[in-house]
């Protein structure tokens, strides 16, 4: 295994260890795929750092706990934006398709 990846590696597991964000939310920060994320942590940091492995271990395993709540709320979310933007065109009198003349 290359240097850079230990490195990698190394960093994205201690910073899952310290913030406890999700997969996705590092995948951006580091500039890298989910799927890159997951495997240095789940394949890649047992080998490098078994300690700091089983600690993240544990916060993954509390994401795919909770990852149902969370595409829930997402869900919601959606639609609660998807309802105040009806709700406003109509206040406005502005219909899809239709523009308002001046």
């Amino acid at each position: 295994m290359h240097d850079y990846i230990k490195e990698r590696t190394l960093r994205i597991g201690e910073y899952i260890v310290e913030t406890k964000n999700t997969v996705r939310t590092i995948a951006k920060e580091f500039g890298v795929s989910k799927s890159t994320v997951h495997k240095d942590l789940t394949e890649r940091l047992p080998d490098i750092s078994p300690e700091l492995a089983e600690r993240v271990k544990e916060i993954l395993e509390y994401h795919k706990s909770i990852r149902h709540l969370r595409g829930g709320e997402a869900t919601k979310k959606k639609y609660r934006k998807d309802e105040s933007k009806r709700k406003m065109s109509k206040s406005v009198g502005v219909e899809k398709g239709v523009s308002a003349q001046l």
